[in-house]
């Protein structure tokens, strides 16, 4: 009987500390497997023609702005051309049109004015004295009616000399027809500014910056309009995508901190839930875990800070752990 009772206690103390370990031991932290992904910015020309030169190549960092390509815009610098001319003449008739006579012209017609005023202020003078000699019979009434006759004559030359100097000095053009210029030159500015944009397009700069992600063309291609030539990746659109087991889709939200963990991954990077997908979904093939026990997940992404965000490369596995809520 003995023998038995120290044959069961070893096996009773090791089943009750097996219920001790068990009762006592603490849940597994959280951890949601994802994968780092990312928006590609896929560069093309806005017209179809002829790719002459890439000046970037894979894994290149560009500025924004940097040139990425040149397509041929032998055609295009023409129309330039083209329509600089014609803008330009357009200009010139307008002037033509609001000018008024030449400075030789409005000379002529100063001095004009000047004598038919000097020969009205003489007439005046004569009239006046006439007048006044007319009473004493020092002056005879048919020279004063003269006198009279040649006041309103001079008086009517002056008048007729300043309607021609305003004249002179009037555009060459009527109302209507500079109105109508001055619309044939907005139209002329309008074909120049776009064939000025045109050729612009024709050579591409990074519409942001960051890494070259591929170079999809070469020189001596015919690229059609919106065809990518080079896709850039901004540090900015790096982003984690992970999935949740629906019955915990319900404690996270948007805006939500979470903790990033990768292999060779710096400590204490973190990011923010940016989307919560609406719809479930089965558990994909690959989501790189070992074990998974939820069939029916939902996907979620969170965005990290732009120098976080460098640091990550697409298609590379992520731990996400959930954070404490940051405080409002």
């Amino acid at each position: 009987m003995t023998r038995r009772v120290w044959l069961v206690l070893p096996l009773l103390l090791a089943a009750a500390g097996g219920v001790w370990w068990w009762s006592a031991r603490r849940p597994p932290a959280t951890v949601w497997q994802g994968y780092a992904e990312a928006d590609f910015v896929n560069v093309g020309p806005t017209q179809q023609g002829l790719l002459t030169a890439v000046l970037v190549g894979r894994g290149d960092a560009v500025a924004a702005g940097a040139p990425l390509f040149d397509q041929d815009d032998i055609d295009d610098r023409a129309v330039r051309d083209q329509s600089a001319q014609l803008f330009a003449q357009a200009e010139e008739q307008l002037r033509n049109l609001e000018q008024g006579g030449k400075s030789t012209e409005i000379d002529q017609a100063v001095a004009n004015l000047a004598d038919g005023q000097a020969t009205l202020l003489r007439t005046a003078a004569d009239l006046a004295r006439g007048e006044a000699l007319l009473p004493t019979s020092a002056a005879s009434r048919q020279s004063v009616d003269q006198q009279r006759a040649d006041y309103r004559s001079a008086q009517a030359k002056v008048d007729a000399l300043q309607a021609a100097l305003v004249q002179v000095r009037a555009p060459l053009g009527r109302v209507g027809e500079i109105a109508a210029q001055r619309a044939a030159v907005d139209a002329a500015r309008a074909v120049l500014d776009q064939a000025v944009w045109r050729l612009a397009q024709r050579h591409v700069a990074a519409p942001a910056g960051g890494r070259v992600a591929d170079v999809l063309a070469r020189p001596g291609e015919t690229v059609a309009a919106g065809a990518p030539v080079v896709s850039l990746l901004p540090p900015g659109n790096i982003f984690v995508r992970f999935f949740v087991p629906a019955p915990m889709v319900s404690t996270v939200h948007r805006g939500d901190p979470v903790a990033l963990t990768c292999p060779g991954c710096p400590a204490g990077l973190t990011a923010t839930i940016s989307f919560v997908s609406p719809r479930a979904e089965y558990t994909p093939p690959l989501i790189y875990s070992e074990s998974t026990t939820a069939k029916l997940v939902f996907l979620l992404e969170a965005r990290q800070p732009v120098e976080q965000a460098a640091r990550l490369n697409p298609g590379q596995p992520i731990d996400v752990r959930p954070l404490p809520a940051r405080a409002p």
